[in-house]
């Protein structure tokens, strides 16, 4: 735990020294250099806004083909598992605004408060304030360094007010309380480290759409989330569309695969590994009259396929 407190303290510093200082929100010019294989649309505060598009098909797709197709591509530390869930069967796919809480100390949380208060116009606890930056798709992504009781980052209140923003669910290095109240939301999921009676307390917003550290993966602004019972996987935003392209090609290969072994056609062998050409022609035929799979090109397939391991 200490450890993982100077890490972030650290962090803060080079905030702090940089102009970044927070709650804080990173600047615009910041965010777009950190975020820069990016090439599309980004928000007005430099953060990538992957096509709305592109999230509904997310929904479709497998976590670990997903994990998978990262890590063909050398993103190894992009998946957090160990959460507890408040349903086991409500995903939670969308764009990252990511908070990074600290435990709090009095003269930094006071000056917080002033300049976010008569400065920035802000209201309320600090705990609030990434709350009101959320838009619809969004997924508040929050490391509340692990802390369970005091560490309550959520509850009734802020979940209903959250889900009316964004449609999602949560993602928080922390704690929520109210389960019951939260089952209730139709909808909205929490993906937490525990759950505790408490209220927040003790714990300050020191970084507001900055990059921050969930267990052992880096979560930057605009990351895809894909969220499902196994854990949570940050997608890089320039990844979000190979990556669900490629999960869409494996349910449509998987399907095709299962029709040729049943049918005797092609061995096991034969459709796990390398397609021949004669596979892929008869893949495409067969893709040519499930329309509801979508279309592919030969060149899209061997594209796909040339950095098989799946």
């Amino acid at each position: 735990m200490k450890s993982s407190i100077t890490l972030l303290l650290s962090f803060a510093a080079f905030l702090l020294v940089n102009g970044y200082s927070v709650a804080q929100t990173m600047s615009k010019d910041e965010l777009t250099f950190l975020t820069s294989e990016w090439k599309g649309e980004r928000f007005p505060d430099g953060r990538p806004k992957v096509p709305d598009a592109l999230l509904e098909r997310a929904k479709a797709i497998g976590l670990d083909d997903a994990w998978t197709v990262l890590k063909n591509e050398g993103y190894l530390n992009q998946f957090e598992g160990g959460w507890k869930l408040i349903k086991d069967d409500v995903p939670v796919i969308g764009r990252a605004v990511t908070a990074m809480f600290m435990p709090s100390r009095p003269d930094i949380e006071k000056n917080i408060k002033d300049r976010g208060i008569t400065k920035q116009g802000r209201k309320g606890n600090t705990n609030t304030w990434p709350i009101e930056t959320l838009t619809k798709g969004d997924v508040y992504v929050a490391d509340g360094f692990g802390k369970i009781g005091g560490g309550t980052l959520v509850g009734a209140t802020l979940g209903n007010a959250i889900f009316s923003k964004t449609g999602n669910g949560v993602i928080f290095n922390g704690a929520a309380r109210d389960l019951q109240e939260l089952q209730n939301i139709k909808g909205f999921n929490a993906f937490v480290r525990d759950f505790h009676p408490s209220f927040l307390e003790e714990m300050v917003l020191m970084g507001l759409n900055t990059p921050i550290r969930i267990g052992g993966t880096m979560v930057l602004p605009g990351d895809l989330v894909i969220a499902q019972r196994e854990g949570v996987l940050f997608v890089p935003a320039h990844m979000a569309e190979q990556v669900i392209t490629t999960c869409e090609f494996v349910t449509r290969k998987d399907q095709f695969g299962f029709e040729m072994v049943k049918s005797g056609r092609y061995t096991t062998g034969q459709i796990d590994s390398q397609w021949t050409d004669e596979i892929k022609t008869n893949f495409l035929k067969w893709l040519g009259q499930h329309p509801e799979l979508g279309t592919m090109t030969r060149a899209e397939l061997d594209k796909v396929m040339s950095k098989r391991t799946w």
